[in-house]
């Protein structure tokens, strides 16, 4: 088999995400409501309607793209007879993008996840005082310049590769000043633009210890089978399957750089020859675009997309 599905992570949630997908599908309709469940909020609502200050919450953005993802698939399912095992090889997510991908495949409830990631939104939040942290992207610099320009920027503070999303694009993630610094370097050292983002939090560095030790206990108290595809995990860039595994890998993710470049170009080493990214927005497909431009790239995350990869697959 030479597919493999992907699931986006933060910054795909958007004002109006899955509405068109619980208009149009039972099947969505009944997921977003056990995610209403199992969290007690509506977060439905607040993902249809808003307010967008809310919806951007890390706690509220991230169980919402979890609950759109699981809604294509369950659509998929339900709908359009296709089981992920039988039309692919490998599953991966971006960041929190990882616990749709293992919901997908049976490792989690839809439960589980959306309260996970709750869980882990509001545990990163706490993690490091509003303003005390920053991220900032990079772009046309690969990783060994980024992490010289980190390092050159750190002066005894936290700056490190974060994301290393694509060939010339890597956030760096850590304390506020040191970011800035590192903006300034990265200048210098020729990239393209260099920009503070709009994050909440230093995701994805030694910062974010504290939201990792929380994430041990919370993950401990959870049942996982073994997923029916494989993963290819954000923090070693390879296939796990071995639950056990894929728990220290959870935690481990939460301080340690999200290798999606390598992540994308092993699928392609193990022979994945398309893509199917799952869920809101289309982030994950421009950077697979980037990484290799021979793969093939689907989307699905509204009904007109889900109906003509229904055809395909």
């Amino acid at each position: 088999m030479n597919r493999a599905f992907v699931f986006p992570g933060q910054a795909s949630q958007a004002v109006g995400m899955g509405a068109a997908l619980a208009a149009a599908h039972p099947a969505a309709r009944e997921l977003f409501e056990e995610v209403d469940d199992a969290l007690a909020q509506r977060l439905s609502r607040l993902m249809f309607e808003g307010p967008e200050d809310e919806l951007m919450l890390t706690e509220n953005a991230q169980p919402a793209i979890v609950a759109v993802s699981l809604a294509v698939v369950r659509v998929l399912e339900r709908e359009g007879g296709i089981r992920l095992p039988e039309k692919g090889r490998f599953v991966a997510g971006h960041s929190m993008g990882e616990y749709s991908a293992l919901a997908a495949t049976g490792a989690f409830s839809v439960a589980d996840a959306v309260r996970l990631v709750k869980r882990r939104g509001q545990a990163m939040q706490q993690a490091v005082p509003v303003g005390e942290g920053a991220m900032a992207a990079l772009i046309g610099l690969d990783l060994e310049v980024a992490r010289e320009v980190a390092e050159a920027a750190a002066e005894d503070e936290v700056c490190a590769p974060a994301n290393d999303n694509a060939p010339g694009q890597v956030v760096l993630s850590g304390h506020r000043a040191a970011v800035e610094r590192a903006v300034e370097i990265a200048a210098e050292r020729g990239a393209r633009r260099a920009i503070m983002l709009p994050v909440s939090a230093p995701f994805h560095c030694s910062l974010m210890a504290p939201a990792a030790e929380v994430m041990a206990e919370a993950l401990a108290e959870v049942d996982m089978p073994p997923p029916s595809l494989a993963l290819v995990a954000n923090v070693t860039a390879a296939p796990v399957e071995d639950p056990e595994s894929i728990r220290g890998f959870l935690v481990q993710q939460v301080t340690a750089m999200v290798r999606w470049r390598e992540t994308v170009l092993r699928m392609r080493q193990d022979g994945v020859e398309t893509l199917v990214e799952l869920g809101a927005g289309k982030i994950l497909s421009g950077l697979i675009r980037r990484i290799d431009r021979d793969l093939q790239v689907a989307n699905a995350g509204t009904p007109e997309e889900i109906e003509a990869l229904v055809k395909i697959l």
